[in-house]
């Protein structure tokens, strides 16, 4: 009898074409749940579920060998189950197939075995990664996976090894993700792997000529190819009280166990900036049954990013769940009393969360005499002025293809690509990168699934209804669409990002 819990068929009994749709079938093989795709003639049985998130893989979008996660846009291919684009880095399970009597039948798991690796054009002896964020992070990994033998040091300056940051101002703070689900990879994955991971290093030059960067401590460390992968710091208030104890950033694991630890007992907080990672943890916040204020000079939460109905949107979605805006306004001075506005208005507060935007990190570049603007500038292949170091992440300003720009995002998924892009470049792969942005904000139970970049529009063409969460937005400039944003829209997301790709309309 068949497990109430499991969905559709038992695959092993055999299935018929005509019951698939949208060329998938979701079935069980014993107690694993095991998605069938068809891709051309060929059928592929794999496992249902995204390696990243958990995220449903019958929902999600097939792109000739490839399936893509419906909720995060990872990438998977479906002949050897290898997650090709972050952010799920962990493969998922192929199962045999056979197709015999006008029917198909998926047998046994097939034991995993390493992705074939691109073939290597350079073989550097050792590689040095300054970050230890999502780009850094992601280089490391891809390194190991295309079979780089040489030496890999990656420097961090954070106290923590590389970890899920998104989840720091979501689930985490919110007290419903545990703190061992952080971490990307457990510590022994770096000592199997050898990658030799330093924690609390500061790296304060790069010699360009000598192939060297220099440590807080005088040593030096040569490298063949270097990544600079430094990410973005948080801003800070300049107003006086902004170094009391209970004002907070929130960009590291330790930021988020700071405002955890001060969020027991507190009664109020007040989040300064009506950002995405600001707004984020006032939802957390709101979740652990904190009152909490937002303040903010715009007169429309988002409406920068995301244009006036969409901001509007948000806002009134943090509104029904007791979140009180003071708009319009800044902050003169935090004293004993509270956070004192412009306006005069004191909100007596407990804990106060800055969330008022970041800057790239690019110090060590503009000292090494590397081209900077805004940012560091790389060009299609990630390589930097300098042939042997490449940039990832917040820092790298980039030409774009798909909005004729140069341009510069801090996208948690842009930088795990933008690693794995440039991992395989050191050794000499010369691939462009040309992924199109992605980023995913999520309140309460509502998730925004941004594609695209459009740091200015002419128009907004709305599909579907805004305040009902159903709805895709277009974001045009000259009649072409840059980017397109979506409330409970998944499947038209993972489309619109296909045909941006491939350089058609995305709706």
């Amino acid at each position: 009898m068949q497990d109430d819990a499991l969905k559709g068929p038992d695959l092993t009994g055999g299935v018929e074409h005509a019951q698939f749709t949208d060329g998938k079938l979701l079935g069980h093989v014993g107690d694993d749940e095991v998605l069938l795709v068809q891709s051309g003639t060929d059928v592929f049985a794999v496992g249902a579920h995204c390696t990243h998130y958990h995220g449903p893989l019958a929902d999600g979008l097939v792109v000739g060998n490839s399936i893509r996660c419906p909720w995060h846009h990872a990438c998977f291919d479906l002949r050897t189950g290898e997650a090709t684009q972050a952010p799920a880095f962990d493969p998922i399970a192929r199962y045999k197939v056979e197709q015999r009597d006008g029917k198909i039948f998926v047998g046994g798991k097939i034991e995993s075995r390493p992705a074939n690796p691109h073939a290597l054009n350079e073989a550097p002896d050792k590689i040095v990664i300054i970050g230890g964020g999502a780009a850094g992070f992601a280089a490391a990994e891809m390194l190991r996976r295309e079979r780089f033998a040489g030496e890999i040091v990656m420097l961090s300056s954070e106290a923590a090894a590389p970890v899920d940051r998104p989840n720091l101002s979501k689930d985490y703070l919110a007290g419903s993700a545990q703190e061992d689900w952080i971490p990307l990879r457990p510590d022994d994955f770096y000592r199997d792997m050898k990658i030799d991971l330093r924690l609390g290093v500061e790296v304060t030059s790069i010699d360009v000529t000598g192939h060297a960067v220099v440590l807080k401590d005088g040593a030096r460390l040569a490298y063949d190819r270097l990544l600079l992968a430094t990410g973005a710091a948080p801003n800070r208030l300049s107003v006086p009280g902004a170094d009391r104890p209970n004002v907070h950033v929130l960009r590291t694991l330790r930021d988020s166990n700071a405002i955890i630890s001060n969020a027991k007992g507190a009664r109020c907080a007040v989040v300064i900036g009506a950002s995405f990672i600001g707004l984020e943890a006032a939802a957390s916040l709101r979740a652990r049954d904190i009152e909490v204020h937002v303040v903010g000079p715009e007169k429309i939460p988002m409406e920068r990013v995301l244009g006036s109905e969409m901001g509007q949107c948000v806002r009134s979605l943090h509104e029904e769940h007791g979140v009180i805006f003071h708009l319009e306004e800044g902050v003169n001075a935090i004293d004993e009393r509270g956070v004192v506005l412009k306006s005069g208005e004191v909100i007596a507060a407990d804990l106060i969360v800055c969330g008022i935007g970041v800057r790239p990190r690019i110090a060590l570049a503009e000292k090494a005499g590397l081209a900077t603007d805004r940012g560091v500038v790389v060009d299609r292949y990630l390589q930097t002025s300098a042939p042997e170091i490449y940039a990832a992440g917040d820092i790298a300003r980039w030409p774009d293809p798909h909005s004729g720009e140069n341009i510069r995002v801090e996208h948690w998924v842009v930088a795990e690509r933008q690693g794995q892009v440039a991992a395989r470049n050191m050794l000499g792969a010369r691939e462009v990168f040309d992924a199109v942005p992605f980023f995913w904000s999520q309140h309460y139970d509502i998730p925004i699934n941004y594609v695209g970049h459009a740091e200015r529009w002419d128009d907004i063409v709305v599909h579907g209804e805004i305040m009902a969460h159903d709805c895709l937005l277009e974001y045009r400039l000259n009649g072409k669409t840059l980017a397109v944003a979506t409330i409970f829209r998944d499947g038209d997301s993972l489309k619109a990002a296909a045909a941006m790709e491939e350089g058609r309309a995305p709706v």
